[in-house]
């Protein structure tokens, strides 16, 4: 005679799984309510998401250690989600709930590689005694942690930091890189969200297959589908030979979208028709080809408020987001100035044949002092110039070039009459006082990231004599950025029709 399961909760103390984290997924609120209280009794933790989509973020940001899944859920489902874990934590057991019951379904379940499963309504004794049963069969040696094995030194590449927000920072992008899931790199200007994807790629799955980035801010919208699909001979002037587009170029190895916010209408539909499908077709050609790639994307452009304009597809933004990374501007991490200072004048030194060249305690006051609206990318050009400037091997604060020379300024002393006169600017006669004097002081003490930003490209434009290419290389953006910005915030041009 079988015995029965006992009443009282299987997770005594002691027992496997004590204090275990389960992630409970069902798309119905009652059914989360009552499978949460009845685990938070039986003494585990719980997380909960009411779809396949939210549960895989969860587990990119979360140790979780067992999964309970209804299958009948909006978008990609149980069986979805199932697939994602085996994939991306195989070491995290997934039981089933479905109102199918029958043996066929339970049989195709289990060889889909779900660990056990329960048909609906089931019975709450039933669901502990599997979990604490799957959790005591659990291989009992630790999960590799962050730092160590493969993802070991990740921080180092981005050179460190000590910053709270870059600590939570690393965790995240150590916990993500080892998965193959889509990634999306929000972040300002400057901030290196290229370099974060290229440490996802180097440290994951496919880190022996291409890397392939795809600005999608500076190709032109007419060009873009062949660069991103390739094309067949004759499908379109110019067109005298077949063409592998990138995302074919990328097959095996991960796919970066730079600047995905800037695509258009119906590359975003075909972009998403990629995404759901995973095959592609070469413009002129009917052949449905396969490629099988990771997607990270980036952009500094505000992507729920394009949702909601209607500018961007919602279904397109959710499939991108399978896990998003936010990377934090300068301003906020300024802890880590000091050591992004002595890295990069390391390297500058080096670069350019000569010994190493350290930063004064005033200077390191006035870097700190700085608003730095270009972010790392506006430091690392300050201190490359200034280890040009500098005459000794101790850099100084008139050896630098800020956009906001009123920081400058205000942070620092005046340097004494013995260190002679600063430096003329190689930027050309745009750099002159007068031109830095011209902005408008308010924009310094703002904290509004449009009005940095709006006047960061007015003084770059300034500094380049209103050439727009050369301000947009001296921001670190695509040409298509800086006329859309440009449009953005009505900044008129001298002798320039703003149509054009």
């Amino acid at each position: 005679m079988p015995m029965e399961h006992p009443k009282q909760s299987p997770q005594q103390p002691g027992q496997p799984g004590q204090g275990a984290t389960i992630l409970v997924v069902d798309d119905d609120k009652n059914i989360l309510q009552v499978l949460e209280a009845r685990l938070s009794f039986a003494q585990y933790k719980t997380l909960t998401a009411r779809s396949a989509e939210e549960a895989v973020e969860i587990l990119a940001h979360h140790q979780v250690d067992l999964v309970v899944s209804d299958v009948k859920m909006p978008g990609m489902g149980g069986v979805g989600l199932l697939r994602e874990v085996l994939a991306q934590w195989p070491q995290v057991p997934v039981i089933l709930l479905t109102a199918y019951g029958s043996i066929p379904d339970a049989v195709s379940t289990i060889r889909s590689g779900a660990a056990d499963y329960l048909t609906k309504p089931f019975d709450g004794h039933q669901l502990l005694a599997k979990i604490a049963d799957l959790l005591g069969r659990k291989d009992p040696a630790p999960a590799p942690k962050p730092g160590k094995g493969k993802s070991q030194g990740l921080s180092d590449q981005l050179w460190g930091g000590k910053s709270p927000v870059m600590r939570d920072f690393y965790a995240l992008m150590e916990r993500i890189a080892p998965t193959d899931v889509a990634v999306l790199i929000l972040g300002e200007s400057g901030t290196g969200k290229e370099l974060i994807a290229r440490i996802l790629h180097d440290h994951g799955p496919r880190a022996k297959g291409p890397f392939v980035i795809v600005d999608c801010g500076s190709t032109q919208p007419t060009l873009l589908e062949s660069e991103l699909f390739g094309h067949v001979k004759g499908s379109f002037t110019h067109a005298v030979r077949d063409k592998k587009g990138l995302m074919e170029e990328a097959d095996g190895g991960t796919l970066v979208l730079d600047e995905i916010g800037n695509i258009s209408p119906e590359m975003q539909t075909r972009l998403l028709r990629f995404l759901q499908e995973r095959t592609i077709r070469r413009v002129g050609d009917t052949r449905a080809i396969p490629v099988n790639c990771r997607v990270i994307a980036a952009t500094n452009a505000d992507l729920p408020a394009l949702v909601k304009k209607g500018e961007f597809r919602e279904d397109l933004y959710f499939r991108l987001k399978v896990v998003t990374l936010k990377v934090p501007p300068l301003r906020e991490r300024k802890e880590d100035i000091p050591l992004l200072t002595e890295r990069f004048l390391e390297a500058f030194s080096t670069a350019q044949n000569r010994p190493k060249v350290t930063a004064s305690p005033e200077t390191l006051r006035v870097l700190m002092a700085h608003s730095w609206p270009g972010n790392v990318r506006e430091l690392k050009h300050a201190l490359e110039s200034g280890v040009v400037f500098c005459r000794g091997q101790v850099l100084e604060p008139q050896d630098i070039q800020l956009e906001q020379a009123e920081t400058l300024h205000e942070a620092a002393p005046a340097p004494a009459p013995s260190s002679g006169p600063a430096p003329a600017s190689l930027s050309g006669p745009s750099s002159a006082p007068n031109q830095a004097e011209a902005a408008p002081t308010a924009s310094a003490d703002s904290l509004s990231l449009e009005d940095n930003e709006h006047q960061a490209i007015i003084r770059a434009l300034e500094r380049t004599a209103w050439v727009k290419k050369t301000a947009a290389d001296l921001l670190g953006i695509s040409r298509r950025a800086i006329h859309y910005k440009i449009k953005k915030y009505n900044i008129h041009i001298p002798g320039k029709d703003q149509d054009e």
